[in-house]
């Protein structure tokens, strides 16, 4: 089943709700930056949400980045996401190699540690919009869920998973976004917090069903939804040779003199995809111009 991002309102209007699966585009972020098991899992989750809370942003051109600066050996993870399900990022280190947690999972905390993650969301207006917080578990989920909490104050749940096969290859990956809207009454507030109580892992729920209509009725539970709109996530990379050599005509003659006389070309790799582009000398004279 291709990656999909389901938007639904659940209790009478009460909770907005989103749940994605990931599996395809985890897998190519995987494969595109030879990831170890602990940051496809780290990059992975952050993916995953990142997607979701793109599609809350309304126009065609807006866009998410979220920054996460750890100490940590992963150093730090990038990730852009569009209103549309696209969705790219890549890792400060790809190959951490660490023991699993105490839990028995992949220690995508131990990877990050502590340290900081931005939110920056341009959405047309004059200046973008940026919230920060000290993260607090290093595991993805717990911490866009206290952004949530205090930089949006929107009372907010978030879950990701990402599970491996045996080949290192991604087997499941996915989330849900659950966010109490201002008027939820006391009732729904005690009830989604007992549903969340009851969630024991994404990712054992995604096995079970590779759905995100069926991730959210497995976290939902007795509460009722209705699901808005149906979406079509993936990893995707916007670079192009054209938008590089735009780049490379900001450097400034003198610098690209230098380059040049090195007789040689270059080559340039975009960090969210790694494809590379080669450049002649011929191309970097025209580019000069």
């Amino acid at each position: 089943m291709a990656d999909s991002i389901v938007r639904a309102t659940a209790q009478d209007g009460q909770i907005r709700a989103f749940a994605i699966t990931s599996k395809e585009l985890v897998e190519a972020a995987r494969v595109r930056h030879d990831t170890s098991p602990v940051m496809t899992a780290a990059l992975g989750r952050l993916l995953s949400g990142a997607a979701m809370m793109g599609v809350m942003m309304k126009g065609e051109k807006d866009l998410l980045t979220i920054s996460v600066q750890g100490r940590g050996p992963a150093k730090s993870l990038i990730v852009t996401a569009d209103s549309m399900g696209h969705v790219k990022g890549y890792p400060g280190e790809p190959n951490v190699i660490l023991p699993p947690n105490a839990k028995g999972k992949l220690d995508v905390g131990g990877a990050i540690g502590p340290g900081v993650m931005s939110v920056i969301k341009d959405i047309g207006m004059k200046e973008p919009y940026v919230g920060q917080i000290a993260l607090q578990t290093g595991e993805i989920g717990d911490d866009l869920t206290y952004y949530f909490a205090t930089s949006e104050q929107i009372p907010s749940a978030v879950g990701l998973g990402v599970l491996m096969n045996r080949d290192n290859t991604v087997k499941v990956a996915g989330g849900f976004l659950l966010q109490l809207l201002p008027f939820a009454d006391e009732e729904t507030v005690a009830k989604l917090e007992g549903r969340i109580a009851e969630v024991t892992g994404v990712t054992a729920l995604l096995e079970k069903s590779n759905s995100p209509k069926d991730l959210l009725k497995a976290v939902l539970g007795d509460i009722p939804f209705d699901v808005t709109d149906v979406l079509p996530a993936s990893f995707r990379c916007d670079c192009s040779k054209e938008k590089i050599a735009k780049s490379l005509a900001t450097l400034g003659k003198k610098e690209l003199d230098e380059i040049i006389a090195d007789g040689e070309g270059i080559e340039v790799k975009c960090h969210f995809c790694n494809q590379d582009y080669k450049f002649s000398i011929a191309e970097l004279k025209e580019i000069r111009r």
